[in-house]
């Protein structure tokens, strides 16, 4: 008897576990089938794009409709755009990884007049709705005549970012405080702590850190579209929109096909350091 309990107990558990398996598979297609039919899209024709089928296959792969897009307009390829879009974001990522590191450093490690204070009011600008500040910001730039550049794009990213400094901080919790204590005695400074100790041992954060930021910062729409005014200035997210022309006729295949090449970048990126991600979100640190 107690054998057939145990029995149809496993069998429960067997069907149980197959049914979520089943359940996560069917929920990540659903998730995932957008994307599946934009990279599909980007080998149809533009009759075939808005006919409304959801076939994945199309009748005949356009190849071409790469070389098209990656033609661009007004004599500017997509490489520019690429090379603008990378430029900014890798900039953008190794400032804020610099300052964050820093700033939570100061307010992990170091004691001084008025910390809690400054990490209130980090917290704070956490808060606050980047629309709340657009104005302002514009404005200030616009005064320095810094419009149509990419300083406004790069420039606070190396003044700390909130979100990364609190991220980092928790990471260093679980550092032992002795290795500074050490550190100290045998006559390092503060600066030599962070550099030759700290530093390094924040890897899977920092990696975090990158690839989150640059995700964000390449995928950005918002500030390109109000700060650069040159074509030849313009990031991915811009270039694409610009294939939807309201005066003249939209090429979907070739706007699908450039949305598809801009995926690369940030896919390559999680496929090759997923694992310090999931480490860096964890904020295990060391235990000691």
């Amino acid at each position: 008897m107690g054998r057939c309990v145990n029995g149809e107990e496993k069998m429960n558990k067997t069907v149980m576990k197959w049914f979520q398996y089943g359940f996560i598979l069917l929920l990540g297609l659903v998730m995932i089938y957008p994307v599946l039919w934009m990279i599909a899209g980007s080998f149809k024709t533009d009759q075939e794009i808005l006919s409304g089928s959801l076939n994945l296959i199309p009748e005949t792969f356009r190849w071409e409709n790469y070389a098209e897009g990656w033609a661009g307009f007004a004599g500017i390829s997509f490489f520019t755009f690429f090379k603008n879009s990378f430029v900014i974001s890798a900039v953008s990522t190794i400032g804020t990884v610099l300052s964050s590191t820093c700033i939570a450093y100061a307010l992990s490690r170091i004691d001084f007049k008025g910390k809690r204070f400054w990490f209130v009011v980090m917290l704070v600008t956490m808060m606050i709705p980047a629309q709340v500040i657009l104005i302002p910001q514009f404005i200030i730039y616009n005064r320095l005549n810094l419009v149509g550049t990419y300083v406004p794009l790069i420039l606070p990213h190396f003044f700390g970012q909130a979100f990364f400094i609190y991220q980092i901080m928790q990471f260093m919790v679980g550092i032992p405080k002795e290795l500074d204590e050490s550190a100290i005695i045998d006559g390092c400074s503060k600066y030599s702590v962070f550099t030759k100790i700290i530093f390094p041992l924040l890897k899977p954060s920092i990696i975090t850190t990158i690839i989150i930021q640059f995700y964000w910062k390449w995928d950005d729409f918002m500030g390109p579209l109000i700060y650069l005014n040159k074509p030849r200035s313009y990031t991915v997210s811009i270039a694409i929109k610009l294939f939807a022309d309201a005066g003249s006729s939209t090429t979907y295949a070739s706007m699908f096909a450039m949305s598809t090449l801009s995926l690369l970048p940030v896919f390559l990126i999680f496929l090759f350091f997923n694992k310090y991600l999931v480490q860096g979100i964890s904020t295990s640190g060391l235990k000691g």
